[in-house]
């Protein structure tokens, strides 16, 4: 079975302790992990359903509160465990190109006249610096109830985050001071 992020998520949820798929989306909700990895109940219980088929995990129970729906708790199985590991450490360690969109408008900027682009690179910092105030008041307020090293995952984001603004910020400068030529303004 190929290994997806919902389905890597359930599995760490599921090494923490046994837990139903509703109980797990609300962790990841206030774990903030919806920021990593895309994840609607629908989707979480689908992805809950496949694991099980391929053994991954396992019910241990149902139970039912009041007028609820029966609910089925889920542990990780041993391969569940060793599936995990071997997604953790084939992507830890080595870099995989994920092709993001940005690195190509960037390459092809040129093509827009040099105001254009700057305006638009000024909406994406604004942008980014919005999220990144947001994203940083989340985690200051997640840190006081998850362990730490739940978050690292936002940190790392908050960290790309800063350095992606510093650099457009530095290349909005050069720019506007005309430091670098622009092609579309040779043409005109």
């Amino acid at each position: 079975m190929a290994m997806t992020a919902l389905g890597t998520s359930v599995l760490a949820l599921l090494c923490e302790k046994p837990m139903h798929p509703y109980e797990m989306y609300r962790l990841m909700l206030d774990r903030h992990e919806d920021r990593i990895v895309k994840v609607r109940p629908g989707s979480l219980y689908h992805t809950v359903a496949r694991l099980a088929d391929a053994s991954l995990v396992e019910a241990v129970g149902t139970d039912r509160e009041g007028g609820r729906p029966e609910r089925t708790t889920y542990r990780v199985t041993r391969a569940g465990r060793e599936a995990l590991r071997d997604w953790i450490a084939e992507n830890l360690g080595a870099p995989v190109n994920e092709y993001p969109r940005f690195p190509l408008a960037l390459g092809e900027a040129h093509n827009l006249p040099r105001a254009e682009a700057v305006a638009l690179l000024r909406t994406r910092i604004d942008t980014l610096q919005a999220d990144l105030d947001a994203a940083e008041s989340l985690v200051s307020h997640a840190m006081t109830e998850v362990l730490e090293v739940h978050l690292l995952d936002s940190h790392y984001l908050m960290e790309m985050a800063r350095a992606e603004i510093r650099w457009l910020t530095r290349l909005v400068e050069r720019l506007e001071t005309k430091e670098l030529t622009w092609p579309s303004e040779d043409r005109l």
